[in-house]
């Protein structure tokens, strides 16, 4: 763990440098993905069952690649019913917030007589990427499947690594709306997605998160496929004052340290005292977490307490662009409203982010690595797209055809002007 003062005449450049540590290149798998996708590409189904042999150490055939609806729905009814219930309510929060973003159809006459437009609809087919091995995660399911099934996405295939597929999961699924589901993970678990391979049909669009291979391999097959986006390690920014309990945002930070060794939790706050209360917090629930292994080297390695006036945090939270921003402060609007970038912001002492990772109903899935400058977290937009409507009329087409052809002659397009001079009369 780093700690930095904003007063310091170094800090900038110190701090930077400590987020660019973070920010290298991964480990090159480049290469090997692409071994593995041009042989799904070329193969198909073979391939698939091939690597799964090789890399999950598991025999598929084609007949048992499909988890089916009955082994669906026995692995749901192992779910504790408790949990069933928490995935239930998830559900229906997810898809309530998720339903307010439906955008409307247009249709408009403008000043020249144009009748425009853009309609909205939904994806064909899409591929719900869910990570197994490390832990079973049933908020992916129901973030990435949700609001698929709210824009109307007919078919949502969920993929996930073989072995013995976690009640929870199976439960999320048939929650979610997912409409089939198979044991099939990693860079090949993309490609078929993308591909098709046997009874798996190729997919529009890629979404869920998923190791380096998963990532490389989306980075790939994007333009034959879409994809949400490349998800990097987990991160979070807790603005905090001396009013906390120390445990409380300990306990925060840890949140995210847990998901991963390369995870990065960062606290700003005003007070040294509080900062050094934190960080003892943070030391003695490590202790104490079964996920501290990772926790712990998360904290050591990209954790960080900045000391700095809060009226100072909403440019520190820009330059870092986090997943997410806690505020835990009295009136956090006062500073959340400053902020630019951030994938999701909680405001308010009661509002911890793992809220927002399971019940609040905002979507979980949100740019790392600084891509909340340019992008925002998964939403029902990443699964319908827009289609643009003109028509014009006589009189519209009398006023829009001269300037067509001016453009296209202008940009050395014959043909472009030709089809419009010639409804002009112009030969």
């Amino acid at each position: 763990m780093r700690r930095f003062n904003v007063q310091d005449p170094a800090f900038d450049a110190a701090f930077q440098a400590f987020l660019d540590e973070r920010r290298g290149s991964p480990a090159d798998v480049d290469a090997a993905v692409a071994e593995i996708l041009d042989a799904v590409r070329t193969e198909g189904l073979a391939a698939v069952l091939r690597f799964a042999e090789r890399f999950d150490k598991v025999r598929l055939t084609e007949a048992t690649i499909r988890v089916t609806p009955e082994e669906i729905d026995a692995g749901a009814a192992e779910c504790p019913a408790e949990v069933r219930e928490a995935i239930a309510f998830a559900a229906q929060r997810i898809r309530a917030y998720h339903e307010r973003q439906r955008p409307a159809d247009q249709r408009f006459v403008d000043e020249a007589g144009v009748e425009l437009g853009w309609r909205w609809t939904p994806l064909e087919a899409v591929g719900v990427y869910v990570p197994g091995g490390r832990a079973a995660y049933p908020s992916t399911v129901l973030m990435n499947a949700v609001p698929a099934a709210v824009a109307g996405v007919d078919r949502i295939a969920m993929v996930t690594p073989p072995g013995r597929l976690q009640p929870a999961v199976l439960a999320a699924a048939k929650a979610a709306g997912v409409t089939e589901v198979w044991r099939v993970g990693g860079a090949h678990a993309a490609a078929a997605l993308a591909y098709g391979a046997g009874p798996i049909a190729p997919v529009d669009k890629i979404v869920g998160p998923g190791n380096a291979y998963v990532t490389a391999a989306k980075r790939r097959l994007y333009g034959v496929v879409g994809i949400d986006a490349l998800a990097g390690p987990s991160e979070i920014v807790v603005v905090a004052d001396a009013a906390n309990d120390p445990e409380w945002i300990a306990a925060d930070l840890l949140s995210q340290a847990e998901h991963d060794p390369a995870a990065q939790s960062i606290l700003i706050t005003d007070d040294e005292a509080f900062a050094a209360a934190v960080e003892a917090a943070v030391a003695r629930q490590l202790t104490v977490l079964a996920t501290g292994q990772d926790a712990a080297a998360s904290w050591r390695d990209h954790g960080a307490v900045i000391i700095a006036p809060l009226d100072a945090s909403p440019r520190l939270v820009d330059l870092i662009a986090p997943e997410h921003v806690e505020f835990a402060v009295d009136e956090p609007e006062r500073l959340a409203d400053r902020v630019r970038h951030a994938g999701a912001i909680f405001l308010g002492r009661l509002t911890p982010e793992a809220i927002g990772d399971y019940v609040a109903g905002s979507n979980h899935v949100l740019p790392t690595s600084r891509a909340a400058r340019f992008s925002s977290g998964l939403s029902i937009y990443d699964f319908i797209k827009r289609t643009s409507i003109v028509k014009c009329d006589a009189a519209a087409f009398a006023r829009l055809g001269p300037p067509t052809v001016a453009l296209a002659d202008a940009e050395g397009l014959p043909a472009h002007a030709r089809s419009a001079a010639v409804r002009l009369g112009h030969g």
